[in-house]
Order: C-alpha cells, then sequence, then structure tokens
C-alpha cells in the first residue's frame, strides 16, 4: 500500500511540474508566436484577417497551456478582435447570445434540479437494484456502467462521476468485508477488480456524453459551428439517432476491454445487495419536488424528440413540423424546461417552488458558457474576415488538393483525440473545429460528419487523469495505477477511432443528414 501511495505521489507531483513549465511556456510564448505571425507577409490575407490570425495563434495557444483559465482565454479573444480593429464590438459579442447557450443553460438547470433532488441517485440505485445484477461481479461492472453512461446523457459527466465514485467506494468495501469475514485481507490500492470498476465508471461518464447534444459540451459546440458557418442545422433527434449507436458501441468496447484486463477472482459479492437496497431505503419514497423535476425534465425531452417523429409522420417539409420549429426550437424547448422548475409548487403556502435561483446558479457552469460563446465568437470572425476560407484552402493543399471523406474524418478526429488527451475537451473542440468545417468547404465535402468524428472522438480522452474530470476523480482513489489508465485508454481510443467513430460518421451520418 506504501508503495502504491508513493507512486501515485510521485505521478502527481511529475504532473504539477509539467503544468507549471507548461503555463510558463504558453505564458511568455503565446503573445511571442502571436507577434511572430503578425509580422510575417503572409500572401492572401487581408490586413482583418492577418490580425485575427496572429489573435487565434495567442488564443490558442493559451487554451492548451492555460497559463491563465481557459474562460478567461475565451473572452481575451474577441476583445483583442474589438481593440485591434477586425471587427466592431456588437458582432465580436453576438455569439455569446447564441440560442445554443441558452439550450446549454436550459440543460445545466434541469441537470442541477436532478442531482439537488437525487433523482440521479434514485436512477442509479434502481438499476443496480434489479434482480438480473445481484451479488455478480460482472454484472454489477456492468450495472455500474450503465448508470453512469445513461446518467451522463443528461447532465455533467463530472457530475455523474462525482456521484458514482462514492457508490464504487460502498461496493468495494462490500467486498474487502466479505473477504475478510472468510480470513482473506486484501488491498483495494492492488486490487484489478478495483482498477476496473473505477476506470469504468470514469470511462462510462465519458462514452454516455455522445448520447445527447446537451451531454457533454463538445457536441453543442460542433452544432453551433455549422449553424454560424454553414447556416446547418442538427436536431436533437438527428444527433440521438446515431448518438445512440456510438454510445452503445463505445461501451461495449470499454466493457469487454476492461473485463478481461481486471477480472473478478470471485462469483459472488457478499454483502452488495443490501448495500444497494440500503442506500435505495434511504432515499425514501417519491417527493414533490421529485416528482415536478421528472415532469419538467419530460417537457423539454418530449419537445426536443418531437420534431424527428414528426418529420417522420408528416414529411421534413410539412408546414406543421415548420410551425413547431419556429415556436419550439431547442433552446425553448430546455429554457421551458428549466423555467418550470421555478413555477411548479413544493408548498405553495409558504411559497417554495421545486427549485431556487440560488440552487439553479450553482449549477450552470458560466466557465463552460463562456469557453462557447468564445469558440463561437473566434469562428464567426474567421468567416467574417475570410481567414476560414484561407485556412481550409491551406488545410487541403497540405493534403494533397483533393483529400477523401474518409481521409477528412481521420485525420480531424485523431487531432481532436490527441489534444483532448493533453488538454480541455472542450478547447481542443474549439481549435479544431472551424479548422475541420473551412478545410471540408475548401475540398467540397459535407462538413457535418467531419463535425461529428471531431466531437464524438473529443469525448474518447481516457489516457490520462488529466485528459477528463471523471478521469482525475477516480484517479483520486489510489486504486488505479498511471500504466494501467494509459494501457486501457490507448487499446479503446484506437479501437473506438477505428471501429466506431470513422465507419460511423462516413457511412452513417452522411446517409442521416441525407
Amino acid at each position: 500500500m506504501n508503495k502504491i501511495n508513493q507512486e501515485t505521489l510521485a505521478v502527481k507531483r511529475a504532473e504539477q511540474l509539467f503544468d507549471r513549465r507548461r503555463r510558463t511556456v504558453g505564458l511568455f510564448g503565446g503573445p511571442l508566436l502571436a507577434l511572430l505571425v503578425f509580422f510575417t507577409p503572409i500572401d492572401g490575407l487581408t490586413l482583418e484577417a492577418h490580425k485575427l490570425l496572429s489573435i487565434m495563434v495567442l488564443v490558442a495557444i493559451w487554451w492548451i497551456t492555460e497559463p491563465v483559465s481557459i474562460p478567461v482565454t475565451s473572452l481575451i479573444g474577441p476583445t483583442l478582435a474589438v481593440m485591434t480593429g477586425v471587427v466592431p464590438v456588437s458582432m465580436a459579442f453576438a455569439a455569446f447570445a447564441n440560442p445554443m447557450i441558452f439550450l446549454f443553460m436550459g440543460g445545466f438547470i434541469l441537470a442541477k434540479a436532478m442531482m439537488t433532488h437525487d433523482i440521479d441517485k434514485r436512477f442509479a440505485y434502481w438499476l443496480l437494484s434489479r434482480s438480473w445484477v445481484g451479488s455478480n461481479p460482472r454484472r454489477i461492472f456492468l450495472a455500474i456502467g450503465l448508470a453512469a453512461a445513461l446518467c451522463s446523457g443528461w447532465i455533467s459527466n463530472t457530475a455523474t462521476a462525482a456521484m458514482m465514485f462514492p457508490i464504487c467506494l460502498g461496493l468495494l468495501a462490500s467486498i474487502k468485508e466479505m473477504f475478510a469475514a472468510s480470513g482473506r485481507n486484501i488491498d483495494l490500492y492492488d486490487y484489478k477488480y478495483a482498477t476496473g470498476l473505477m476506470l469504468m465508471t470514469a470511462y462510462a461518464c465519458s462514452i454516455g456524453g455522445v448520447l445527447t447534444p446537451i451531454g457533454t459540451p463538445p457536441n453543442l459546440i460542433m452544432l453551433g459551428f455549422l449553424d454560424q458557418m454553414c447556416d446547418i442545422h442538427v436536431s436533437f433527434f438527428e444527433w440521438m439517432t446515431w448518438g445512440v449507436i456510438a454510445m452503445i458501441l463505445y461501451f461495449i468496447i470499454a466493457y469487454i476491454v476492461l473485463a478481461r484486463m481486471f477480472p473478478a477472482d470471485v462469483t459472488k459479492i457478499e454483502g452488495a445487495e443490501q448495500f444497494i437496497q440500503d442506500k435505495l431505503r434511504e432515499l425514501g419514497h417519491w417527493t414533490r419536488a421529485q416528482k415536478n423535476t421528472v415532469i419538467c425534465f419530460g417537457v423539454s425531452v418530449i419537445l426536443w424528440i418531437l420534431p424527428g417523429f414528426l418529420s417522420i409522420a408528416l414529411g421534413s417539409t410539412s408546414p406543421v413540423l415548420k410551425m413547431y420549429n419556429l415556436l419550439f426550437p431547442e433552446a425553448v424547448a430546455a429554457m421551458l424546461g428549466a423555467l418550470l422548475l421555478f413555477l411548479l409548487p413544493v408548498n405553495f403556502k409558504k411559497r417554495e417552488f421545486t427549485l431556487t435561483w440560488k440552487d439553479a446558479r450553482d449549477g450552470i457552469e458560466w466557465g463552460t458558457l463562456i469557453l462557447f460563446g468564445g469558440g463561437l465568437a473566434m469562428g464567426g470572425m474567421m468567416y467574417k474576415t475570410g481567414l476560414s476560407k484561407w485556412v481550409g484552402d491551406s488545410i487541403i493543399a497540405m493534403m494533397g488538393g483533393e483529400p477523401s471523406a474518409i481521409a477528412m474524418v481521420a485525420i480531424f478526429s485523431i487531432m481532436a483525440l490527441l489534444l483532448s488527451e493533453l488538454t480541455s475537451h472542450t478547447a481542443a473542440t474549439n481549435m479544431i473545429g472551424p479548422l475541420a468545417i473551412t478545410a471540408a468547404i475548401s475540398a467540397g465535402i459535407n462538413p457535418v460528419p467531419v463535425s461529428v468524428a471531431i466531437a464524438l472522438s473529443a469525448s474518447l480522452g481516457f489516457m490520462l487523469p488529466v485528459s477528463t474530470p471523471p478521469n482525475a476523480i477516480v484517479y483520486a482513489s489510489g486504486y488505479i495505477p498511471i500504466t494501467k489508465m494509459i494501457r486501457t485508454g490507448v487499446y479503446i481510443d484506437v479501437i473506438g477511432i477505428a471501429c466506431v467513430t470513422i465507419p460511423l460518421c462516413i457511412y452513417f451520418v452522411s446517409w442521416i443528414i441525407g
């Protein structure tokens, strides 16, 4: 145990040293490189586009190296664009009022209500208490992953991991007690099943995020770029048609890899069923607040997916569908469900409602919204100044002039994955997204499959604790040697990109969008 702790401590110290050096290099290197780009003559660029290119170099380097927080960097880009005369202020900050921002905000508020009133825990414990799960360690392993994946499709991956983490710790404590009762003392820090269960929790949270547009920021970021740069709208229903497939296939790959690498050495975990039943009993009966939350969440979900069924039943050109989309776009559907939380009473005499603004405010990830708005602002300015066309043409020229759709999807998927392993997947998507879309347009390729591939790949950050917050949460348990995380992450990343992301986007996504 001491050896494991010492190894974990050494890894953390190495990470801290690397982070400090990375931030220092970025702090000074970013502005210097931006100035170098500005003073280097570049044919084919207007003065405004040249200025914006230098600003984007600074923003990209600071997004990767994080000398200041990522949301702050996201505000620096539009601010400098106004100060240097690239675009007027009204255009630079218009993206921060994009409807996608309010879709995300509504999703955050609904997720906060679900967590405040323990809807997420109810679902997780309900799934784990099913008769098919029982005390079988392999089925518990599967059920933990399913609960994490399905929850993270609708609420934050980080929040889901934080919710599932103590459940896993409790199950592992039951295993240790079971062995102790039979005279065997196990060290959970060096127990394969403990490592596998923790990794399954983290990976399933990231995998579940691909299910819906609101599941994880990269999804909405790419949809926002498509809408702003190409005037292409991908509906909630359309995303879920491939999101469901991607989630299932990624999950199967992760389950098989982890189950084979970290098998259980028992056929039954004594006390596991009792542990879950006790936790479920602690939640008590359904409260009025919980029922209200489910109603509000159900309203938004129905409004999100109804256009898909209307399109199937009435046709995509139906006047009814057009009127519905005009009155209830995704952002309005999200806000309607969220606002109902403040109107449905829990105790009307005391004027107590399902959610308070204080709770909602604490649940909104303001930094993510700012980062999202900053990314959309930079993408919009690229299009306005003509920088996007120049970048797209340059990328296509480097790829030989006529790259295939498969090559485009593969290259940008790998770029998104590698960058997401080293920095925030949200920042990585903001950097790669506009480049990929402009390159696809320059090559005469539909930008939607490439955009979806980037969003899906950005969620496959499984190699390092710093890759995603769920990875960091479970790594803090001490049950996961860093070498094991890297090894399993490489397997799942490679298989996921090659066997799921690329073929799914090339064939299925292309078919869905026509």
